[in-house]
């Protein structure tokens, strides 16, 4: 194994490596609680790419170390289609993440989400009613919003109570808590508890989202735009983690490539070059040594 088929061994075994990352990836996403487990169907390409690369490249390597020009050839037209995927993909993430933040509310360290903020198709997909009616089950399912309670203890008494409005209000909440957890700050609603709010008399209520609160454990604002709202910021910010990583092994890919089709060619000189000496050997031997 000389020249290029020594490069591309030995990228190839980094490559596999670094496929690691990218099936990593697509496991932490299915993976994180309350969030994108319940949008597995997302994950999945990242997952199937991280495993093709893993796969493609120890044919490289064994195809490069044993000169197996046929499955160094199956490998480079597999590493091709591998490499498009992983362009569309990378493309179609950040097409699909480019808009979307939280809106700054006065008095309150968490930001709020609107519905509005984002567009394309994984809004249309997000809000579709038939998938939205999974991840809402799924998001009450996994008790989304258990995690925000929280009690302090009144150190005069030794009584323990919800935690007081005050500090709730300068909590860093996660797009999902802020989304589905609580009314929106707008609907005016009187604080009781993270997960109980009272609309009081004098509430006015000017967002369609104040209609759609539960006081009921199990309704919450799932179904609220916020709620959705959420569940696509928490989907951007992952996104665009996993897609900057998939940049990355793309410009690594597209090395190996390049070697591999120097390794490719390269085999099929050799493979030229012992025939055509064989050839010539044949020719050289006295007619009755022929065989």
């Amino acid at each position: 194994m000389k020249g290029p088929n020594n490069l591309i061994g030995a990228i190839n075994f980094l490559t596999f490596l670094a496929s690691i990352p990218i099936l990593g990836g697509g496991i932490w996403l299915s993976s994180r609680a309350n969030s994108t487990e319940c949008l597995r169907f997302l994950q999945w390409p990242i997952i199937v790419i991280g495993i093709t690369i893993m796969v493609i490249s120890l044919m490289g390597f064994i195809g490069a170390c044993y000169r197996q020009t046929w499955l160094l050839q199956l490998y480079l037209v597999v590493m091709f289609l591998v490499l498009a995927a992983l362009i569309g993909f990378i493309v179609f993430a950040f097409a699909v993440t480019d808009r979307g933040h939280g809106q700054v509310i006065v008095n309150r360290a968490f930001p709020e989400y609107q519905l509005s903020d984002y567009s394309g198709w994984l809004k249309n997909r997000v809000s579709d009613p038939k998938y939205w009616s999974k991840i809402s089950s799924c998001l009450r399912d996994s008790h989304a919003c258990s995690g925000m309670r929280r009690r302090v203890r009144d150190t005069a008494t030794g009584m323990i109570y919800p935690e007081p409005p005050d500090m709730f209000y300068q909590r860093q909440l996660s797009p999902i808590e802020s989304g589905c957890c609580k009314p929106p700050t707008s609907c005016g609603y009187t604080y009781v508890n993270e997960t109980m709010w009272n609309s009081g008399a004098t509430t006015v209520v000017n967002d369609v989202d104040c209609t759609r609160w539960s006081n009921d454990q199990q309704q919450l604002c799932y179904q609220c735009d916020s709620c959705k709202a959420g569940l696509l910021a928490t989907l951007r910010h992952s996104w665009r983690k996993v897609s900057i990583i998939n940049v990355v092994i793309l410009i690594i890919l597209v090395i190996v490539y390049v070697v591999a089709c120097a390794a490719f060619r390269n085999n099929k000189r050799m493979d030229n070059d012992e025939a055509y000496g064989e050839a010539r050997m044949t020719k050289s031997r006295p007619s009755w040594l022929r065989f």
